[in-house]
């Protein structure tokens, strides 16, 4: 099978190597990356992997699935056009909106089929497969990887829990212009090495001020790794506020504390005043409330921690292309092709 790995983002990178991995082992497959070179000027991969920059050469290339993290794809390229998704956050009012760019929408849980199986029925042009998210594929092969490297860093510091503080980037929704004074006193008050790991489209301003802020204490670290997920594995307890990682890492079983989430639905501990983090650091570390909820989360989002969703991914791939053959391209409207050739050029047909 001709495979395209569509990475608009630098964090779907992560979200695509297990593909990538899978079908390796099966071989028989050949697979291009495609690289939005505005977002992502220095592709960590680009001496591991085939890649291109180029719409033209995806199109040149022929694929049969194209997998795709991102909301829009290239209506015009041949392929099964499969959605993937980008993360878990339900709350976030684009995560349902119907695009119609794809073939065929591959979900992480029970909770996402239920919602996206109805949507198929309403608008009757997309097929939904539940295989669990292709990033639990490297977390299941990686639980243990660093466990080293987090002894080491808690050794360092001299410091008994690893706490990473994730948020999002959008200016609506983000902790960052308030919760800084909180996360000195949490820094200062517990046993605790805090590591900042923010998402590469948060504001430059605010990432300076953070740097900063890492430089001035000696249990706080910077870190600009793009792979969030080794972070998420390495720490016991993440601080975050309406950002996706939250149901990555509650997937983990692992204790969250969000700032002001907007959430509807809240299975972690949710703070209003950033001077409470120590006392919340305590409290969600050991009630068993948030121990059953991250359970249902569990449950319910992504159950399918065990190695297998790239290759459930491939086969349902596999089984579209039987039974519809592989689409020439995307049937849409005036308005989403517009808006797919402004994103990404035309192309150049044979």
């Amino acid at each position: 099978m001709r495979i395209v790995l569509f990475c608009e983002q630098k964090y779907a990178i992560n979200i695509l190597q297990p593909i990538e991995a899978e079908a390796n082992r099966e071989g028989g497959h050949s697979i291009l990356w495609f690289v939005q070179e505005k977002n992502i000027p220095e592709f960590p991969l680009k001496d591991e992997v085939k890649w291109t920059n180029s719409i033209q050469e995806i199109y040149d290339f022929s694929p049969e699935a194209i997998f795709v993290p991102c909301n829009i794809v290239p209506y015009y390229l041949p392929g099964v056009k499969i959605q993937i998704f980008h993360g878990y956050a339900t709350e976030k009012k684009d995560h349902w909106v119907i695009r119609r760019y794809f073939d065929t929408y591959f979900t992480q849980g029970p909770l996402f089929t239920k919602g996206f199986t109805a949507l198929a029925k309403k608008y009757k042009d997309f097929e939904v497969v539940e295989t669990g998210w292709p990033r639990q594929d490297w977390i299941y092969e990686n639980l243990h990887t660093f466990d080293a490297e987090k002894k080491a860093l808690l050794e360092k510091h001299g410091k008994n829990k690893l706490v990473l503080y994730a948020p999002t980037f959008s200016p609506s929704l983000t902790s960052l212009p308030f919760i800084k004074e909180g996360l000195v006193k949490l820094a200062k008050e517990k046993d605790v090495l805090l590591i900042l790991k923010f998402h590469p489209l948060t504001k430059a301003e605010w990432m300076q001020e953070y740097k900063e802020l890492a430089a001035q204490h000696d249990n706080m670290l910077w870190v600009e790794d793009h792979n969030i997920t080794k972070y998420q594995i390495m720490s016991d307890v993440m601080i975050s506020d309406t950002s996706s990682t939250v149901y990555e890492f509650l997937l983990l079983d692992k204790p969250v504390i969000t700032y002001k989430t907007i959430a509807k639905d809240i299975y972690w501990l949710d703070i209003q005043n950033p001077e409470e983090l120590p006392e919340a650091l305590e409290k969600v570390l050991h009630d068993e409330e948030y121990i059953a909820k991250r359970k249902w989360i569990i449950e319910n989002y992504d159950p399918y921690l065990d190695g297998k969703v790239g290759h459930r991914m491939l086969e349902a791939a596999r089984d579209y292309i039987a039974r519809h053959g592989v689409p020439a391209k995307r049937k849409l409207n005036l308005w989403r092709k517009y808006t797919s050739i402004k994103k990404f050029g035309k192309i150049k047909r044979a």
